[in-house]
Parts: structure tokens; sequence; C-alpha cells
């Protein structure tokens, strides 16, 4: 049985590995040349590092290093497709936009699974509410993607 804290421990890694995957999306736009969407990317990596924060304070048993560096596994995919994108794709925009795009999609999904579980208040509210900016996050990478 997932109790509270796994939950909320997922979802911290979620939100952790969404503000470093958008970190290394950035960086490479600003190498590509393309500083207004990594200033986008740069927005979503620290709205994630605050999700990640606020989610760990709902918990006392979420310490502050629960993940390690490198994040969890389907973060770890998630760059690692990153940088075959990147391969592929020379860190051209709509390939960026396309891999995180994926990760918005994993990232709504893991928030929706968590609220279909038994989470308790105050926890319920703030997952609520980061899923509805995860939401919101998805739909613009969505539009951008569309755009390029």
């Amino acid at each position: 049985m997932t109790t509270m804290t796994d939950t909320l421990k997922q979802l911290v890694e979620t939100a952790e590995n969404g503000e470093r995957g958008y970190a290394e999306g950035a960086e490479k736009l600003h190498k590509d040349g393309h500083a207004d969407l990594a200033g986008i990317f740069e927005r979503f990596s620290n709205q994630r590092a605050t999700l990640a924060k606020e989610l760990r304070t709902l918990d006392p048993n979420i310490g502050a290093a629960e993940t390690d560096s490198k994040g969890s596994l389907p973060g770890a995919l998630h760059r690692g497709w990153l940088a075959l994108k990147d391969a592929f794709d020379g860190a051209s925009p709509e390939g960026v936009l396309d891999a995180a795009e994926q990760g918005e999609d994993h990232a709504v999904g893991v928030f929706r699974d968590a609220l279909d579980g038994d989470l308790a208040e105050p926890a319920r509210s703030v997952v609520a509410r980061h899923l509805t900016a995860i939401q919101q996050a998805h739909d613009e990478i969505k539009r951008l993607r569309n755009q390029n």
C-alpha cells in the first residue's frame, strides 16, 4: 500500500526532475541562440523548484536530500531522451519543446494519480493547485511546440 509519504516523495521527485529537465533545456536553447524560449524554460525550472520545496513542507519524513542529484529513473530516462533528441535535432527548439511536452505529460499523470489516491488535507489542496500549474505549463509548451 502506498502511503501519503510515498506519494509525496514521488511528487517531489517528479517536480525535481522537471526542474533539472527544464534547466538543461534552457541551457541548450541559450547555446542555440533561442533566449526567448530559454527564459520560459528557466521560469518553469524555477516553478518546479518551488513546487518541490512546498511539497517537502507537507511531510517531515521527506528529507532535504531524499532524491539523488540525478533524480528518478523515469526522470533520468526523460533527460536521456533530451540528449538523444539533441543528437538527432542539433538541440533544435522543436526537439527540446517536444521532449518537454513529453515530460509534462508524465508530470500531469503523476500528479493526477496522486489526487486519485488517499491524500489528506492540506496535501490534497496543494497537489491540486500544483496540478493546475503543471497543466498550464504543459499547455504553454504544447502551444509553443505547435508554433515552431
